[in-house]
């Protein structure tokens, strides 16, 4: 008798393991999609537009950014944290309200991108405007891929990835030969809107905009923590390319993109991170909470380590194909590999903390980790410019987000002394 129910422990451990496993590698593959679609829009925009232009695009690419973070704050980290693992009813309304929320975002900063880009006037204010249109199609099909990995269907935001990168082909051929920045932004909108419908029929659920109100009110304890961090980080990304262009030109802002493209796999794997880990780490925690420590610390190692590996290489990588593959912008990015590798694997490091606390609930940690790490990361950028322009800059950074992962390491510490010491308590589904 107990042999056969050490079996069964063993087996249903072993389940349980292979569960994981699965959705972690789904969550890898859509990652790769991800990285693999970013780094080509960027790489053929580099190629088509040239330093200056790439620059222009490049913002516009920062301002989705802080915009994304806006919505996800609002929309899908609240539902990552609570409706992963649940019931399928439950699921299907979170995600209704959910995904209304996003669009609605997309809607309301979209109409405020197409009144500041009629205000800017030029090539950056039709970026801008570009972008206002595009913003509702992008954030709806971003928040498919949480509803999907909050439901441990890895494998639907997959298909939806690759969906979105099959019509950005035509799209981007169409925007070569228009040759213009907003020309790109609109393909690369258009495209995000394609996989955005796609994501309605996968799921068979429509976006409720008007059941906004009520998914902000049940996910406001959360939710207001969650966007003023998300904000934080994304508005200190921008204030950093704002400031690196006031200071040392659009030029040093395509550089610095440029470096970011070189590293483009890791880059996205930490922008979309919370699609997989914070839905896991929430898992590990209901299952196993002990457990929760050590997955942070291997998802963060394994991922500065990898980091540091990508960058190593990108060092052996001959002019002529850095040349081929960024053309004119690849002899200034070149010159940040190193610092931009530290950065990321730095970041790499942290986030695996901040998965933990995300996890955990422990949005006041998790908002007080942000808060310092964006100081930081402004403070760092834009006095590394002002030191030696765009290398500064870069070296400003790397040192910003090492030092910023030690914090997020020593919160998650004790939030789960105090997890641990606590009596465990019903998590709300509804």
């Amino acid at each position: 008798m107990t042999t056969t129910e050490g079996e069964k422990t063993k087996g249903s451990t072993g389940s349980a393991r292979r569960a994981i496993v699965g959705r972690l590698s789904w969550g890898l593959a859509d990652q790769a999609a991800s990285s693999m679609t970013n780094f080509a829009v960027g790489i053929y925009v580099a190629r088509s537009l040239g330093l200056g232009a790439f620059g222009v695009f490049s913002l516009a690419w920062v301002t989705y950014g802080v915009v994304l973070n806006v919505a996800r704050g609002l929309a899908t980290d609240p539902l990552v944290v609570r409706f992963s693992g649940v019931p399928e009813a439950s699921w299907r309304g979170a995600v209704a309200r959910s995904a209304g929320t996003a669009l609605g975002v997309g809607v309301v900063i979209g109409a405020a991108c197409l009144a500041v880009g009629a205000g800017l006037g030029g090539p950056l204010g039709t970026a801008f405007v570009c972008l206002g249109v595009a913003l509702p199609g992008l954030l709806l099909q971003d928040a498919w891929r949480f509803a999907f990995f909050a439901a441990g269907a890895g494998r639907k935001a997959f298909v939806n990835d690759v969906v979105w990168g099959l019509a950005l082909v035509p799209a981007m051929v169409v925007a070569a030969r228009v040759g213009s920045v907003a020309a790109f932004v609109l393909a690369w909108g258009g495209s995000a809107a394609v996989a955005a419908v796609y994501g309605c029929f996968q799921s068979g659920i429509r976006p409720r905009p008007a059941g906004a109100r009520a998914w902000l009110r049940e996910q406001r304890d959360l939710g207001s923590r969650y966007l003023v961090e998300n904000v934080s980080l994304s508005g200190a990304s921008q204030l950093r390319a704002y400031g690196l262009g006031a200071i040392a030109g659009v030029g040093a802002v395509g550089a610095v993109r440029g470096a970011e493209l070189l590293l483009g796999p890791f880059l996205a794997v930490l922008m979309g991170l919370s699609l997989v880990t914070v839905a896991e780490a929430a898992r590990v925690l209901r299952q196993a909470s002990h457990r929760l420590g050590t997955f942070c610390l291997l998802l963060g190692g394994g991922q500065a380590a990898a980091a540091l590996l990508w960058g190593g290489a990108l060092l052996l990588v001959p002019a002529r194909l850095g040349e081929l593959v960024l053309g004119d912008v690849w002899h200034s990015a070149a010159l940040l590999v190193v610092p931009a590798t530290l950065g990321v694997a730095g970041a790499s490091l942290g986030t695996g903390a901040a998965a933990g606390l995300r996890a955990l609930g422990a949005a006041r940690r998790s908002l007080r980790c942000q808060l310092f790490a964006s100081a930081l990361y402004v403070g760092g950028g834009l006095g590394g410019a002002l030191a030696a322009g765009a290398v500064g800059s870069a070296w400003g950074v790397a040192a910003a987000t090492v030092g910023s992962s030690a914090v997020w390491w020593l919160e998650l510490r004790s939030a789960l002394r105090e997890h641990h010491q606590e009596p465990i308590t019903e998590v709300r589904t509804s």
